[in-house]
């Protein structure tokens, strides 16, 4: 089976950029191929007037100097027009049809990125980087949408043009025909050279490097209110530099590997003109009649369609490279999976925790996060997780919502394996308030039901009045229906972390983790906070994340972690009396509790 998956994979790594699009168009793939028809349909017929040109021309050579005589110019003036305007048309229809297939495509990738996402452990968004992922999802997706709508009906039409070129050009003389083909063969030499492997090299180091300076720089500007406030400027700004002096050296290295072919490449395609008139000469030994005239003066006219022609194709083939780094990076997040879905719901009936020898290593790290964690959590107990930074209290956590898959051991609600539980059942069992509270701009109404989707307007009044919110709503004059962000309408930390904790009533979920839920609270808010958690844990399994030692000290149990392991357990005063490393952190939290300035 896992032989199978892996040849599945190599398979797709072969396909091209398009077929791989195509998976994303569906039935709108035909509106594409319908566009890159009517596209080379259209340059064709963009040929059409300069025959009739090459005719109004022999009729004036043919007449001189009775110009009175001329019968048919007007004639032939009309259909070189009418040509044209029905060669537009057809173009207008051709990108009618790509851009309607590019949008479509565009939406599906950004689609498929989304559900994808969601359905990926929370470490995968903290690994990556916001930053990235949205780089990703916005501008590697927007590539997509560009090459499908404009760069492929052009590179259609571009591929077009030659062959019509062809068969015009050897229809009047083949010789100054075979002449000014001579150019397009040797462009097309050198841009497979541009399109190579190597090329490709360079240019994903080249967007890596874009990549990252775009992060740095939405770090840096996320970071100005710091850095304005403690003058830091010169320091601050290094990581953003040095992340400009890694594009600039790849910017440079590709422009200095591009630079000698184009250099040719622009030559070549400039030098048509001057190669076809010296040559045009030569050939006619001196024998200059009507018919040599005018067939050099067509194919001075025509030549420029070869130039212009051949910087489409070049263009196209430079936006190739660009979409299938682009695909590559959104195959680097599709790529990614998701853990082992459950299907059958299990009936759980306590909402009781245990940790089987849990030992657990974030992807790519050095060591683990937690080592042989064995614990366990009655139904209705009131627990805390305390100890130093980085010693893997959060990560305790996280496990039990399944946030990430242990690496060793097992964690079992009510007997039963969260592995085992359907994520969705699983959510309705664990409420998370976290120290940062996440608030999206909408409604605080639409903001609380969150927790509960079918709750009707009374439940989420009531779930906002027993996490004491009733402040908060009184202040704006459109009370639970204000729209949070917008118009200057913002909450301090505290009272998000109030609505937060509302949100986490109207779930009603039977275990409720607060991972330093006061971290951001002001004296004020706190005691609201704290009433409104009070209110929160009736009856519920509860697991408390706190540096702030004050507010766990009426736990049932404390388990205190240093380096991913639990070094002790007890009640507040049990450890207070041991005289360890719980100790010593609440002698010194209280230290800081009575520090003030000049102390």
């Amino acid at each position: 089976m896992e032989k199978k998956q892996l040849l599945k994979g190599e398979e797709m790594k072969k396909e091209s950029a398009l077929s791989k699009l195509f998976k994303y168009a569906g039935n709108y793939k035909y509106l594409t191929i319908a566009s890159w028809v009517l596209s080379a349909v259209s340059a064709l017929i963009a040929l059409s007037p300069f025959y009739f040109i090459w005719k109004i021309i022999k009729e004036v050579l043919d007449i001189t100097p009775k110009f009175s005589q001329a019968q048919n110019l007007s004639e032939y003036g009309w259909k070189a027009v009418g040509f044209a305007l029905l060669s537009m048309i057809i173009y207008i229809g051709a990108l009618m049809c790509s851009h309607i297939a590019a949008f479509r495509v565009q939406a599906s990738i950004r689609s498929s990125l989304m559900k994808h996402i969601l359905t990926l452990p929370m470490g995968i968004m903290e690994s990556e980087g916001t930053g990235k992922i949205r780089k990703i999802v916005n501008e590697s997706s927007a590539a997509t949408e560009t090459y499908l709508a404009h760069q492929l009906p052009d590179k259609a039409g571009a591929v077009a043009t030659p062959v019509g070129l062809l068969a015009l050009l050897l229809v009047f003389d083949w010789r100054l025909g075979l002449l000014s083909l001579i150019p397009v063969v040797l462009s097309f030499a050198i841009m497979g050279t541009m399109a190579g492997s190597r090329m490709k090299t360079k240019m994903e180091e080249y967007q890596n490097a874009l990549e990252e300076m775009s992060a740095e720089a939405v770090e840096y500007v996320r970071g100005i209110p710091v850095v304005k406030t403690f003058g830091q400027s010169v320091f601050s700004f290094k990581k953003f530099k040095n992340s400009i002096e890694k594009y600039k050296k790849w910017v440079i290295a590709y422009t200095k590997e591009l630079r000698p072919p184009m250099t040719f490449y622009t030559t070549i395609i400039n030098a048509v003109f001057a190669v076809l008139i010296g040559a045009g000469f030569m050939l006619a030994g001196g024998n200059y009649d009507n018919k040599f005239l005018l067939n050099l003066l067509f194919y001075i006219i025509i030549t420029p369609i070869i130039t212009v022609t051949l910087s489409k194709i070049m263009y196209s083939s430079e936006n190739e490279m660009i979409v299938e780094d682009a695909i590559k990076r959104i195959e680097s997040i599709l790529e990614k999976r998701p853990l082992p879905e459950a299907k059958e719901e299990k009936k759980i009936s306590k909402a009781s925790i245990k940790f089987d020898n849990v030992t657990f290593r974030y992807e790519n790290a050095g060591k683990n996060a937690l080592n042989n964690v064995r614990l366990e959590i009655k139904e209705g107990e009131h627990v805390a997780f305390v100890g130093p930074s980085g010693g893997g209290k959060t990560t305790l956590a996280s496990l039990i919502a399944r946030f990430f898959d242990t690496t060793e051991g097992s964690i079992t609600i009510g007997g039963v394996n969260v592995k085992d539980i359907p994520t969705k059942q699983l959510m309705s069992m664990v409420s998370f308030v976290f120290q940062d509270s996440k608030l999206l701009k909408m409604s605080i109404l639409d903001n609380v039901k969150m927790g509960k989707k079918d709750a009707t307007r009374e439940e989420v009044i009531e779930a906002l009045k027993n996490a004491q919110c009733e402040d908060i709503i009184e202040k704006f004059p459109n009370g639970v229906d204000t729209v949070i962000g917008s118009k200057g309408t913002y909450v301090s930390g505290g009272e998000a972390q109030r609505l937060s904790i509302a949100r986490a009533m109207l779930k009603d979920a039977p275990i409720l983790i607060l991972d330093e839920a006061t971290a951001f609270a002001d004296p004020d808010n706190e005691t609201k906070v704290q009433q409104a958690f009070s209110q929160l844990s009736k009856g519920k399994t509860v697991i408390m994340i706190a540096h702030r030692l004050s507010s766990v000290v009426d736990a049932d149990k404390t388990f205190v972690l240093k380096d991913g392991e639990i070094v002790e357990v007890g009640t507040h005063k049990e450890l207070v009396e041991k005289d360890g490393l719980y100790a010593h952190m609440w002698n010194e939290y209280n230290k800081s509790v009575k520090w003030k300035v000049g102390a």
